[in-house]
């Protein structure tokens, strides 16, 4: 077995810079690239099933933003390169919804230092553990007051430039860019924070208090990226979230064996 956990370790565990930097490139990408097509679209002439599976997709593209700075955090996107690292994990938050990449780092770490607990910034209140509650307190943590303000303010230019240079409408802006956002945040709430750590932390079984999905891997892609295989996640916070299903796989395995 311990032969079997080096191998895993030199294969699995730490992230491959090609890889995660060809992920970043593909994800930035195709979010830019869906932005331009998609903000000049003739609402009136499209279907109402394209609008929405258009909406669904850049919901997914503006994840996955969150999840190339997630690993960036983990140092696990390009490991090899530290400040290439952090400069794309810096965009991709920022073109996320403006947040500073340091005080996201330092909060998520919090996150894995107090999991499910008085101190996790990720947590719900202590008392109030109903998803909608939590889901509001989860936004304050990330969204305080300074950084709201930051976060209109931008919109507010980013809309004003779009709408005076190009003609962009609001409805477009509002539907293609900040119902995604919102989206993707409910997204990383439900699949990455509520069902993960809901259960009752005096009965967890694992010092992370962390359960994971029982979604195949192609679900637990969709749903987010395999943020569901949330214990494997903390219990190596250095891999990155693609080889998530290889040590979910691996210690499947072991506990059969």
């Amino acid at each position: 077995m311990a032969e079997c956990l080096t191998h895993l370790e030199s294969k699995i565990l730490v992230g491959d810079s090609s890889i995660g930097l060809s992920i970043a490139i593909a994800i930035v990408f195709f979010w830019v690239s869906s932005l331009v097509l998609l903000l000049p679209l003739l609402l009136s002439e499209t279907s109402l099933f394209w609008v929405f599976w258009a909406v669904m997709g850049r919901s997914f593209l503006h994840t996955g933003l969150f999840v190339i700075a997630h690993d960036a955090i983990h140092l696990s996107l390009i490991p090899q390169h530290r400040s290439v690292n952090d400069a794309i994990g810096r965009l991709a938050i920022w073109l996320y919804a403006f947040f500073p990449y340091e005080e996201c780092r330092s909060k998520h770490w919090k996150h894995h230092r107090y999991p499910a607990q008085i101190g996790d910034p990720d947590f719900h209140n202590g008392t109030n553990n109903y998803p909608i509650f939590w889901y509001f307190k989860f936004m304050r943590e990330y969204l305080p007051l300074r950084q709201l303000v930051v976060f209109l303010t931008n919109w507010g230019l980013i809309f004003g430039a779009l709408n005076q240079i190009f003609a962009i409408n609001l409805a477009n802006f509002l539907l293609f860019w900040i119902v995604p956002l919102f989206l993707s945040s409910l997204q990383l709430f439900v699949f990455g924070t509520y069902l993960p750590h809901r259960g009752n932390r005096s009965s967890s079984t694992n010092v992370h208090h962390a359960q994971s999905s029982q979604y195949p891997v192609f679900w637990s892609f969709l749903t987010c990226y395999h943020f569901g295989y949330h214990w494997e996640h903390h219990e190596y916070p250095q891999t990155p979230w693609y080889r998530l299903p290889a040590i979910r796989y691996f210690h499947r395995n072991r506990a059969i064996s």
